[in-house]
């Protein structure tokens, strides 16, 4: 483990070649992953012989767990949990923090104390009634995990995270508006989510933490987790070995990872970066963008 700081620079994953701006990232091997989405996928890969979450067996399952990451990803949940957060966070003082944010966000949320009060109701609104419609609906009927599961799914975890984000910052709602009060079972769900993690978390020792130097050092002396797959048929002009662009459509846009394209296929793009201490490169095809390089 190698704590990255909250703001720009972050001379760690330079180094390897990735100036993906967000984090965490994960480092399997001599292998990086991006977003929190392909993340989780690859460590329940990890763990199919030890605990893991109980997987989306079901046509059902699976197509509300794509459904919910769709509403917190493109539908604007976690757009409107950011407008909520920074609206009631006393960081809008501070400049470096907030031209940091500017450069994340983009034109996408205002980021002055102005425009965010003034969007805040709207955002406070809409996050409302995504919670009002789990609390009438898949939870109405006092079930335990989101898909009625005996233990928790990663639709559990897709849906809630950015609630747990909000509910757990003071400060973001009053008490008449969205609180355990008025919405019981979405609370509770988040906190069992929660509660369940802290007890899991309790029985691990804590991971060594190593300073950035001796990561990326660790990295590269690694072998590769996994062999890139390459689809014949994937609708793109781009070749293997091409030397491309990689980077997100949503936040973090101005922020490109060069290098080799190694894997292209319908749900994963892999590029392998250029240097002495290069490593390959994993993002989802959804979400993200890669193009060809031109050197200006």
């Amino acid at each position: 483990m190698s704590i990255q700081p909250r703001i720009l620079p972050r001379p760690d994953l330079a180094r390897l070649g990735v100036h993906y701006r967000r984090i965490p990232v994960l480092s399997i091997g001599r292998d990086i992953y991006l977003d929190s989405r392909l993340i989780l996928q690859k460590l329940e890969d990890l763990a199919q012989d030890g605990p893991h979450f109980t997987p989306d067996a079901s046509p059902e399952s699976k197509i509300l767990s794509r459904l919910f990451e769709t509403l917190v990803m493109d539908a604007g949940l976690v757009r409107y949990v950011v407008i909520i957060l920074l609206a009631s966070s006393p960081a809008l003082s501070n400049s470096v923090f907030l031209k940091d944010r500017m450069d994340l966000i983009g034109d996408t949320i205002p980021l002055n104390e102005e425009a965010l009060m003034a969007a805040r109701p709207e955002a406070i609104n809409e996050v409302k009634n995504i919670i009002a419609l789990l609390e009438t609906t898949l939870l109405a009927d006092g079930r335990e995990w989101i898909m009625n599961t005996k233990t928790p799914s990663l639709a559990d975890i897709e849906m809630s995270w950015p609630l747990h984000w909000v509910f757990t910052t003071p400060g973001c709602f009053a008490e008449n508006e969205i609180s355990s009060k008025v919405f019981p079972q979405v609370f509770g769900w988040v906190e069992r989510l929660q509660a369940m993690v802290s007890a899991r978390e309790a029985q691990l020792s804590r991971p060594r933490e190593l300073s950035g130097e001796e990561a990326a050092e660790q990295i590269v002396a690694s072998a590769y987790n996994e062999s890139p797959s390459q689809e014949q048929n994937n609708s793109s002009d781009l070749q293997q070995g091409q030397l491309v662009e990689l980077w997100p459509t949503d936040t973090g846009s101005r922020h490109k990872t060069l290098g080799r394209l190694i894997g292209l296929n319908s749900k994963e793009l892999t590029v392998e970066t250029i240097g002495d201490m290069s490593v390959r490169v994993h993002a989802p095809r959804h979400g993200f963008k890669v193009a060809a390089y031109n050197e200006k």
